[in-house]
């Protein structure tokens, strides 16, 4: 599910042909949001968990379009397409012969919940036909939740190609380069649901699975879901991206189903433990310069893994100040004494000094030592906070880009998006911490 989200997510300002059909663009902006496709996928999975792994077609459809309304109203501007817009609101919503694309891109928890390819493609299918009940809509549903099913049972791209072109009928050997030229808004599950299969064949990633469906442009969110959906099972997902996924869906009702949907899957969410990083800010500094010597996405991840643990262990980061008030005067110096404490009788008005970007964009620098603060050419007032309250504090301005680790030395920026990421996942981990400590105790 969390592919489909980000699919969505990351396809959104893109849509309409809006791109320039290209895989090299900046993955998350200010223009990506959560559309109907997001809204739908997570109606979907609430209804399937909501009646079990045993519930006959009609009981699957009736819990369906209970929560397809129910969602739908909630989220009532997330773009939905006119005849679908209008079911959501029908006292008595029937299909309606739809083959659009929309049966396809809300299916994926189908693809995971079921234990055989069997029962997997009967659920797709109650999915569908509460809307989607011509052939091709079904067709659609189907195709994307058997792929979903064969990748996260370890099949091979060759063996989840060769079960869809012979169960439906899709053409597989075209390739994205052949697409694109040509390639324009369709959505229909016929000209959407095999363009998609293809980004994922061609892939090496889950990241370029979904780079190379919206680089085909069309209906560019769709083709992002449903690639996502089926690239997130055979490739997982990095933390950092589910971390910029729930960022970036509504708090409460989107990320409690998530976690129910992890629940009802056995994932805890919880990365592995970097046993072996010691206490202090070291190792991220290590991990910057590593990624100076080669960026990739594994050392990117490796970074933020460091990141996160050095959050959860309440690891602090030196912050430089300004402030036109002095803490002492030139006579209170004379007295003071190494080791002593002294209250002071007046106010001292700080701010968090910021750096200013070619843009005229503001950045909090953050150091991880005294030494990568030396580097610079003046010696600000610097107090420890925490690595968790100083992304907070950069989280909550606006007018705040974002963050920069050691900005005189190997830097590192983070903009406000990827901050928030960050801390949404931090929450979950200390989350999931206190309700291990708790059933301990």
């Amino acid at each position: 599910m969390y592919g489909a989200i980000l699919g969505d997510i990351i396809g959104s300002p893109f849509e309409f042909d809006r791109g320039d059909k290209t895989k090299d663009f900046e993955l998350f902006t200010d223009s990506c949001s959560f559309t109907d496709d997001t809204v739908m996928t997570l109606a979907v999975a609430e209804a399937l968990m909501a009646v079990g792994k045993d519930a006959d077609a009609n009981e699957i459809k009736d819990a369906v379009v209970s929560s397809m309304q129910n969602w739908g109203r909630k989220y009532p501007d997330a773009g939905y397409g006119g005849r679908f817009g209008h079911w959501l609101w029908a006292k008595d919503p029937k299909p309606y012969r739809s083959y659009g694309n929309g049966s396809a891109m809300r299916v994926s928890a189908a693809g995971w919940l079921y234990d055989s390819l069997e029962r997997t493609r009967e659920a797709a299918r109650a999915t569908a036909e509460v809307t989607h009940n011509h052939p091709e809509g079904i067709k659609g549903a189907e195709a994307t939740a058997s792929a979903i099913f064969l990748a996260r049972n370890g099949e091979s791209k060759e063996a989840i190609k060769e079960y869809i072109t012979r169960e439906f009928n899709y053409d597989l050997n075209r390739t994205l380069d052949e697409i694109r030229p040509t390639y324009h808004m369709d959505e229909s599950c016929q000209r959407t649901v095999p363009e998609a299969i293809i980004a994922f064949l061609e892939a090496d990633s889950f990241e370029d699975a979904v780079r190379g469906a919206v680089s085909l442009g069309g209906d560019a969110d769709t083709l992002g879901a449903i690639t996502g959906s089926i690239a997130e099972a055979y490739y997982g997902i990095p933390a950092i991206l589910i971390a910029e996924c729930r960022a970036r869906i509504d708090e409460g009702l989107m990320t409690d189903t998530l976690n129910h949907f992890d629940e009802a899957l056995g994932r805890t969410g919880n990365r592995e433990p970097w046993a072996d990083v010691p206490d202090g800010n070291r190792p991220i500094e290590a991990a910057i310069a590593r990624l100076y010597e080669q960026s990739s996405r594994e050392r990117l991840e490796e970074f933020f893994d460091i990141l996160l643990d050095r959050m959860g262990q309440n690891g602090d980061f030196l912050v430089p100040y300004m402030t036109d008030t002095p803490f002492f005067t030139d006579e209170d110096l004379e007295r003071v004494q190494i080791g002593k404490t002294y209250h002071l009788d007046h106010d001292v008005r700080m701010k968090i000094q910021t750096l200013m970007d070619e843009q005229k964009r503001e950045w909090i620098g953050i150091f991880t030592s005294e030494e990568e603060m030396n580097k610079g050419d003046d010696a600000p007032v610097r107090m420890n906070r925490s690595v968790t309250d100083i992304l907070q504090i950069a989280w909550n301005q606006e007018n705040i880009t974002g963050v920069v680790i050691n900005p005189f030395g190997n830097s590192f920026r983070m903009q406000r998006a990827t901050i928030g990421a960050l801390l949404e996942l931090h929450r979950r981990n200390c989350a999931k911490e206190e309700t291990k400590n708790g059933e301990n105790n």
